[in-house]
């Protein structure tokens, strides 16, 4: 698995039609993808809260700048791609990571990652911009 290919999922869940079916088949992508970074998560941290041990590394901050943009997708579409059922360890680090102090103030706001992304997205597909 690539990490680019979460990135790639995420963005086709934002400009992929929904009366295609083609929104769905991006979910699902995203969700196997990060049924695989679960269970990396699981084996790497050991039962901490971070991918490294009890602090954020790098590692962390490389997949950390993927969780504003399923916020956006979340507050867009109403989907969460992280749950309780299938990836419960990555929503509890996604927690952590979103709550530490170092990341609070640089994660992007999601209203203006979503003004960015309802403009992309309308570019995209050739629609006006709704804000």
């Amino acid at each position: 698995m690539d990490i680019f290919q979460l990135f790639a999922a995420q963005l086709a869940i934002l400009i992929a039609p929904e009366e295609e079916g083609q929104k769905a088949a991006a979910v699902e992508e995203a969700t196997q993808i990060l049924v695989v970074l679960e269970d990396a998560f699981t084996k790497c941290s050991k039962g901490r809260k971070f991918f490294g041990g009890d602090r954020i590394s790098y590692l962390d901050i490389a997949l950390g700048s993927f969780l504003a943009w399923g916020r956006v997708i979340q507050k867009m579409y109403g989907l969460s791609l992280l749950d309780e059922c299938k990836t419960p360890k990555l929503l509890q680090w996604a927690q952590h990571f979103c709550a530490d102090a170092a990341v609070q103030d640089v994660l992007p706001e999601t209203d203006k990652l979503m003004e960015f992304a309802e403009a992309f997205v309308a570019a995209k597909l050739g629609k006006p911009a709704s804000g």
